[in-house]
């Protein structure tokens, strides 16, 4: 049986800075942000890290699925930004959560597509009945160097999914149909041990990095599933800007309708571990029963995750705690990033 997202979460942190805004106090113009297509981005309070968004995706999972905690016997937690070098996130929050203790957990780190590898993870143990079900989370509060380009996208938030197989009375929102990963050693974005920032490669960020192993895990996973990008509902792609995604995109022949719904990199930014996992969540609310969806995440160093998904229901939206949205001046989006 394969297995299905029972229930999902998210968090996005309610605090915004505006690309206009970090232009106008580096005293430059706004078309670099323009060319990235980031209006906004996500902003996390000073007192919210990786694991508070991560506790707050997780537990909107638990509760819309009407999940109990003690049947989940696993927690992967993927992330750029866990809180500790060395203390795991994720048994932080099997004690918070109050999740079953004899749990499969470990944090992971593959760039942005950390989120997605738990994703495999969480659906392979239950697909091989090693657990009912599991907690995949991406969750990340990004870093960028002030005055860098990364600082118009680096953002905040989190998605979590509980997986597992279906059952009578977790029939579950979409099946997990395949996935596939491809990875390579290419250096586009990194950070030593001991460094603040990351650093990236420029414009080899593009081609050979993104590009290549997003386009190269989508067309394999179409072929070994003898599917056409017609045939495809829902497109989903990492989103490191609103560039990148829309070329990919084209190239492969997918429509701006089938990118539509999960696009939401515009209004919150890139949230790294976090990123296409968040995208999902957006088509999951949206997508009708039998519609096919098509997730291919992006990691730096490099490697893409690709999974095909079919609803086995009509979405519907999530419950969300709305909060309204609060616009930082730069000073104090320093502030929130203990940067001063």
């Amino acid at each position: 049986m394969k297995s299905a997202i029972l229930s999902f979460g998210r968090y996005i942190p309610p605090q915004r800075i505006e690309a206009k805004t970090i232009a106008t106090h580096w005293k430059r113009g706004t078309e670099q942000a323009d060319g990235l297509g980031i209006r906004e981005k996500s902003v996390p309070s000073s007192d919210e890290d990786a694991f508070t968004l991560a506790w707050e995706a997780s537990r909107g999972a638990i509760e819309s699925g009407d999940i109990d905690p003690l049947d989940i016997e696993a927690v992967f937690v993927g992330s750029e930004s866990h809180p500790y070098a060395v203390k795991p996130t994720s048994a932080m929050l099997v004690t918070a959560l109050k999740i079953n203790p004899f749990s499969r957990a470990a944090d992971l780190e593959f760039a942005c597509k950390a989120g997605t590898a738990a994703m495999q993870i969480v659906s392979a143990m239950a697909e091989s009945k090693q657990i009912k079900m599991g907690l995949a989370i991406g969750s990340d509060t990004a870093q960028s160097k002030p005055g860098d380009a990364l600082e118009y996208s680096a953002a905040a938030g989190a998605a979590a999914f509980v997986i597992g197989l279906p059952t009578k009375k977790h029939a579950g929102i979409c099946s997990i149909d395949a996935t596939l990963s491809y990875t390579s050693d290419t250096p586009d974005f990194w950070r030593g041990a001991q460094d603040k920032y990351p650093s990236h490669a420029g414009r080899f960020t593009g081609e050979p990095a993104y590009f290549h192993h997003l386009e190269t895990a989508t067309k394999k996973i179409l072929a070994e599933n003898d599917l056409t990008p017609g045939e495809i509902d829902h497109v989903v792609f990492h989103m490191p800007n609103a560039k990148f995604p829309m070329q990919a995109a084209k190239k492969l022949c997918f429509t701006e309708t089938q990118m539509q719904a999960g696009f939401i990199v515009p209004s919150i930014g890139n949230t790294y571990a976090a990123c296409s996992p968040l995208g999902l969540t957006a088509v999951l609310q949206v997508a009708k029963k039998n519609q096919r969806i098509l997730l291919v995440s992006y990691g730096s160093g490099s490697g893409s995750d690709a999974f095909l998904l079919t609803m086995l229901r009509d979405g519907s939206a999530l419950r969300e705690e709305q909060k309204e949205l609060t616009r930082l001046s730069y000073a104090e989006y320093l502030q929130a990033m203990k940067v001063l």
